[in-house]
């Protein structure tokens, strides 16, 4: 008999389910992206030290090493609790936190003497610090995979998650400044050696609440009063969660003086409610409402000062920086010239000068790291973030449950929207804001909270996948809660 001739093994034959074979499919090919994506890191730490230091030393693929580790325990993790999840979302993120580390090294490399360079502990510096706080990020995301077995339980514990947002959101700009104020932003809470963005964790609590406030109401807010222009605009009276939810936002950029927080707050909730009740004139108010009242803010920092005087200086640091160029407006020129330098294909991984820009490690480590690899390389990272962007919004599109819907498609709008306002704020788009660059910017608040981020994503997308038995609703995991929780309407839509 033939090659040719011989038939396929069909999962019957096998003893395979063919749910068995897909997860396993799926779990193989995330394995395969992930190993392929620390290669890059490996390759990364190597170039950097080819050009900070003439040499590549033997221990330069430890930091690509130990990230791997941990990527690989998070990988098993998921094939054994969310064997159906999206395969792409794993690689794509340990790539972006692996040329993080890498560029911190790099960082850490410039600071250090010249004569000590070479043997700078791979551990050490912030560096070192990143890959620590990587791994506790891992260990919190595997854990809530672990704790959290089906998405739809958050609804359970709905208004918790909400009361315990506003909480996070609001106790920095309430203790005085020397406990919460860093780079004239109140979004910390600092007690001796130790600090934490409560914001962070806030953004995830508050989607939450969001999901299923605008599940129960989404019939409500979808009513039209009147129809202008072909976009029908709602009732007066359905205006209220918008009004609240602006007025908390305009608190944050007033008391916090940070309008990337004001903006993400605002945005997700905006946009949630828009994939709720697929109204457009959602957007449009609330377009209006924030732009209108960043306005009033600018004109009362002008006129009365006081607390909305620290908005006012940064509107006009983002309109004329060249006006103070080493005074107020030194960041954001040297950022501008840092993305100017690197050009279109950079000046190499390890070939900039990371120390002239001001808070490279965090706020502007996009503009270092451009500087190094270039409007190309920008891109490139540009299509990684817009790749887990777009995998979050598939699961959106694809899990059977409109609390799901709402939960997935807000959580990777949220993270899109956080990279817009960084990205903004360094290239002079929008007034600078205390944002970090997801997976990239050292610190752990916003990794830990990113990696949760990711962490719900896969759940969604591990029950989006999940085969439909019997041509009825998906399969549950064990121990999950029934179909429909609070009376919230299920969904059954098949991609």
């Amino acid at each position: 008999m033939t090659a040719a001739a011989v038939p396929a093994a069909s999962p019957a034959s096998t003893g395979e389910q063919p749910g068995v074979r897909l997860a396993r499919s799926r779990r193989n090919a995330e394995l395969s992206l992930l190993l392929l994506a620390m290669v890059l890191v490996a390759a990364y730490s190597a170039t950097v030290e080819a050009n900070v230091l003439d040499t590549v030393t033997p221990d330069f693929w430890m930091p690509a090493a130990a990230l791997g580790l941990v990527f690989l325990g998070l990988h098993l993790v998921i094939r054994w609790l969310a064997p159906f999840a999206d395969p792409a979302l794993l690689p794509a993120v340990a790539l972006l936190n692996g040329i993080g580390v890498g560029f911190l090294r790099r960082y850490d490399l410039a600071k250090a003497a010249p004569v000590d360079r070479e043997t700078l502990a791979i551990f050490a510096g912030t560096g070192g610090r990143q890959l620590a706080w990587t791994l506790a990020a891992v260990v919190l995301a595997a854990g809530l995979l672990a704790i959290l077995r089906d998405h739809r339980s958050l609804s359970r514990y709905a208004y918790t998650l909400g009361l315990a947002g506003i909480v996070l959101v609001m106790i920095p700009a309430v203790l005085p400044a020397r406990f919460s104020e860093i780079n004239n932003a109140k979004l910390w809470i600092r007690i001796g050696g130790f600090s934490i963005q409560p914001g962070e964790f806030a953004k995830l609590a508050l989607l939450a609440f969001f999901a299923y406030y605008l599940v129960r109401k989404r019939e409500v807010l979808s009513l039209a009063s009147r129809r202008v222009l072909g976009i029908d605009f709602p009732r007066g009276r359905d205006l209220g969660p918008v009004l609240v939810v602006w007025m908390i936002s305009l608190l944050v950029l007033v008391f916090e003086k940070d309008l990337g927080t004001s903006l993400l707050y605002f945005g997700m909730f905006v946009v949630t409610l828009y994939i709720a009740t697929e109204r457009v004139s959602w957007l449009l108010i609330g377009l209006i409402l924030f732009f209108g009242g960043a306005y009033l803010a600018y004109v009362l920092g002008s006129t009365v000062g006081g607390p909305f005087l620290n908005f006012y200086d940064r509107a006009q640091i983002w309109l004329d920086p060249f006006a103070e160029p080493y005074d107020r407006g030194y960041q954001l020129v040297q950022g501008l010239l840092t993305l100017g330098t690197g050009g279109l294909f950079g000046a190499g991984p390890g070939g900039g000068q990371p120390t002239l820009l001001p808070e490279v490690q965090t706020d502007f480590i996009f503009a270092g790291i451009g500087e190094e690899i270039g409007l190309f390389g920008l891109s490139a990272l540009l299509v990684v973030y817009l790749l887990v962007v777009e995998r979050g919004l598939r699961a959106a599109l694809a899990v059977r449950d409109s609390f799901g819907k709402l939960l997935a498609g807000g959580l990777a709008f949220t993270l899109g929207l956080q990279v817009f306002v960084i990205v903004g704020g360094i290239s002079k788009l929008i007034p600078l804001t205390g944002q970090t660059t997801p997976f990239l910017s050292a610190g752990g608040s916003s990794l830990m909270a990113n990696w949760l981020l990711i962490a719900v994503l896969l759940r969604v997308s591990d029950g989006a996948r999940r085969p439909v038995t019997g041509g009825g609703p998906a399969a549950r995991p064990s121990g999950g809660p029934p179909e429909q929780l609070h009376g919230a309407p299920t969904e059954v839509i098949r991609p």
